[in-house]
């Protein structure tokens, strides 16, 4: 994206308050989960999780890998889902810690490039080929412990761009997405930096649009102008209804509060975040264990018009297909 990481941080950091420390309680957090569903998912899960970083490049730029995973993934029984991670502009996996390790706690293996331009979605696939190559190394804590049957792909900014960009450059691997403050068209120069009409219209999978009402600049719910897929709706509305979609926005969450700590106080300044990470945690993680892991109640939450979604206090904007 155009300068993304300079332009618009500074603009957010002038124009966001900054947050006093919030007690992680349900009663008090924002953007707080209400129905079982993303009670259930807004929890940390029941594993405890480990971190690794790749010790070579494991894409052609040169930048190393960090994998989020469940400490005990080599006493495993079972084949894990993968999730790969798409940076926002100028970031790296160590901007987004909280909601990481949160996956992996759930029983998902998740690989993040260190790329900070991420939005042709190649650096992420070449994340996807490492995995698959420590999959098949006798040597890897992962090996024979990934299902590449069930990839998910989920990125923050122009790196959700990345994420669905390269679902839809995988082959069929990957099946579905994730989008965080997916940005309008008119931030990315050149224009194939963020995802195009023709490569959504063209492509096959599932896609979960997540933004937030307080993120009207990058990514707003309906059209800033022009004739690209500038809002959250133009891209939902683009996507071919035989795609599994949905769209939805937290409340006054801005550009940056999947990067809190998990709130915006103290270290969180930093980030220009209003609310924090906290709603992130519940849908987000119930729509990837749908689609990876087969939860079919997560999945009814999504119902148009009637599942748990529609009904969430922390949420608007809310659209989808599935029946």
């Amino acid at each position: 994206m155009k300068r993304l990481s300079r332009v618009m941080l500074a603009t957010l950091a002038s124009t966001t308050a900054l947050a006093i420390a919030v007690p992680a309680t349900a009663q008090t957090i924002p953007n707080a989960p209400t129905g079982p569903v993303e009670t259930q998912y807004y929890a940390n899960g029941p594993l405890a999780t480990a971190t690794m970083r790749s010790t070579a490049a494991c894409d052609a730029k040169g930048n190393q890998c960090d994998v989020f995973y469940p400490s005990n993934i080599t006493s495993s029984t079972t084949r894990l889902p993968l999730v790969v991670w798409a940076n926002g502009t100028g970031s790296t996996p160590d901007n987004y810690l909280n909601w990481l390790k949160h996956l992996a706690s759930w029983g998902f293996v998740v690989v993040a490039t260190r790329d900070q331009q991420t939005g042709y979605g190649d650096t992420v696939l070449a994340s996807l080929a490492w995995m698959q190559a420590q999959e098949a190394n006798p040597a890897s804590p992962f090996y024979h412990r990934i299902d590449f049957a069930h990839v998910g792909a989920a990125g923050h900014s122009q790196g959700a761009s990345g994420a669905a960009n390269a679902m839809f450059h995988s082959g069929g691997v990957i099946t579905t997405t994730v989008t965080f403050e997916l940005p309008n068209q008119n931030w990315c120069n050149p224009a194939d930096n963020c995802l195009l009409t023709p490569t959504l219209t063209g492509g096959s999978g599932s896609i979960f649009y997540v933004s937030g009402t307080a993120d009207s600049l990058i990514a707003p719910d309906t059209q800033s102008g022009g004739t690209q897929l500038n809002s959250q709706t133009a891209y939902y509305n683009a996507t071919p209804v035989g795609m599994r979609k949905a769209k939805g926005l937290l409340k006054n969450a801005n550009h940056n509060d999947i990067t809190g700590t998990p709130g915006c106080g103290l270290l969180g300044f930093l980030k220009a975040c209003n609310n924090g990470v906290y709603g992130y945690m519940g849908f987000p993680t119930a729509w990837l264990a749908w689609q990876l892991k087969g939860d079919t109640t997560a999945g009814a939450a999504f119902k148009n018009g009637t599942g748990e979604f529609f009904t969430a206090t922390a949420w608007q904007g809310r659209v989808s297909n599935v029946p």
